[in-house]
């Protein structure tokens, strides 16, 4: 008989980083930085029948840092950022908002066709912090090892647990303990950093300065709209308002007067009238009629034949279905073609159909032409099938929370800051949700709170006044709440 042999172990996987030197000429001078891109090993202790089997590699993670050169790495802060989904990659803040290079695609109304282009980000973020954008398991380039699940990261709980992991290693390896350290998220990705929070003070004593929370979505109830939930009829109204007076429904009046109506209305008489159902006079049911008409810029006869209840998939193919078009969802300024006039809603987002070819193209060519990064791995705008089969075994039963866990950080650690931005435009986590959810943290929390709004959708930094505003806040807020290094940050937004 032959011998047989077993086949040699496959040998553990190692970080694949690549780093590059550059130089990015701001109207202060020039801004000399390195970047390290590609990916990191996770690991996790193995336990059989109760004896450790060591550290063993689950997941390889992408990231790109970007590090200022020639900085104290006491004094300077470190942003850790993501996006959302759940089962975004990071390039949408990465290449719109926060990195030294953005995607030029126009905007609302004035698209560039393809190839679309770079050009650099003056306003970038690193001007006052270095960057660690993180892709979350199965997005982006990350991958579990071979053999592994991808499903054992997708969950609430497993998600921040393997980005906080990617975090602390992170900051150990570069001697960034004693750092001021911030997390930036976009939609999902503030209910992860709200749990991320809670996650890394509790479990690894890693204490953060600030959480910056773009279109946040901290309680998934505000957004539902099914078995009755009124409220969420509720808290979209400002959100139709703000649509309907971008696209002429309100003649001359202000968006700010129009808000005020809409947010006075949502406040008081329009939970009231839900609340009454049949109860409702003929007088007053014709008076709500015609105010929500008026603001959502609906007709009245289809306000009452919706019973008064506005569902957004709804309204998104409604508001100009006379014209043969449909709103977005994450930016109701674009619009498309309808694919039927008949249609109960619309088939497709004109927003997303707008906003992923020139992202997915930009950083992609940028990831391998100026980063480095040549290997064949597939980039996954989204991860295949991750939001499908993501688990929130956690909430079974009841909505997604997570503003019991950013009241525990805030009250936990009496220094962190939380930066909310939002989008008046932003049909996918309305502003006036968000504000909802911020109003049940505790009267003493408030004054850490802060809150910018800008007249955009979902990605704020599409439109480009509010990019240019929006850069300048968040530098402003990370300088305000750098801990002891206030005072060496501290400058203009510019400097």
């Amino acid at each position: 008989m032959p011998e047989t042999t077993s086949p040699d172990p496959q040998p553990d996987p190692t970080d694949h980083l690549v780093t590059r030197s550059h130089t990015l000429t701001t109207p202060s001078g020039p801004l000399a930085y390195t970047s390290t891109s590609g990916t990191v090993v996770l690991r996790d202790d193995k336990i059989e029948d109760g004896v450790w089997q060591g550290r063993k590699p689950t997941a390889r993670v992408a990231i790109t840092a970007y590090t200022l050169d020639d900085a104290e790495p006491h004094d300077r802060p470190v942003t850790f950022a993501f996006n959302g989904g759940p089962g975004s990659s990071s390039l949408w803040l990465h290449m719109g908002l926060l990195g030294p290079r953005r995607v030029v695609m126009g905007d609302a109304g004035d698209l560039l066709p393809p190839p679309y282009d770079l050009t650099d980000n003056l306003e970038t973020l690193l001007i006052a912090s270095d960057l660690v954008f993180i892709d979350p398991v199965s997005t982006g380039q990350s991958r579990v090892v071979e053999g592994g699940k991808p499903k054992d990261f997708h969950g609430f709980t497993a998600d921040i647990e393997s980005v906080g992991e990617v975090i602390r290693q992170w900051v150990t390896a570069q001697g960034r303990w004693l750092s001021p350290k911030f997390i930036a998220g976009e939609s999902y990705g503030t209910t992860r950093a709200a749990g991320l929070a809670q996650y890394l003070q509790t479990d690894h004593a890693m204490y953060l300065n600030g959480l910056i929370m773009i279109s946040s979505v901290l309680n998934f109830g505000t957004a539902n709209f099914e078995h009755g939930n009124d409220r969420a009829h509720v808290l979209y109204l400002p959100f139709y308002a703000a649509t309907a007076h971008y696209h002429g429904k309100h003649g001359d009046r202000p968006l700010a007067e129009v808000l005020a109506e809409a947010e006075a209305y949502a406040e008081r008489d329009y939970p009231w009238v839900l609340s009454r159902g049949n109860r409702l006079t003929e007088t007053e049911r014709a008076e709500a009629v015609s105010t929500i008409a008026r603001l959502t810029g609906l007709t009245e006869d289809y306000v009452d034949r919706a019973d008064l209840r506005i569902e957004h998939w709804r309204y998104f193919g409604e508001l100009l279905r006379d014209e043969g078009s449909t709103v977005g969802r994450l930016d109701s300024r674009f619009t498309g073609p309808a694919a039927s006039r008949i249609a109960e809603s619309m088939d497709a987002d004109p927003s997303m159909d707008a906003i992923s070819g020139p992202y997915a193209a930009a950083f992609q060519h940028y990831l391998h032409a100026d980063l480095g990064v040549t290997d064949g791995e597939v980039f996954r705008v989204f991860g295949k099938g991750v939001g499908e089969e993501w688990s929130f075994k956690e909430f079974e039963n009841s909505p997604v929370y997570v503003i019991d866990r950013l009241s525990r950080a805030m009250r936990q650690n009496p220094s962190l800051a939380v930066h909310f931005a939002y989008g008046y435009y932003d049909g996918a986590t309305p502003y006036y949700c968000a504000q909802d959810d911020v109003a049940r943290l505790a009267p003493e929390l408030l004054p850490r709170l802060e809150h910018k709004f800008y007249e955009a959708g979902h990605m704020t930094y599409v439109h480009q006044p509010s990019r240019v505003q929006q850069s300048a806040d968040l530098i402003d807020f990370v300088r305000r709440n750098s801990g002891r290094n206030q005072s060496r940050q501290a400058g203009s937004a510019s400097g």
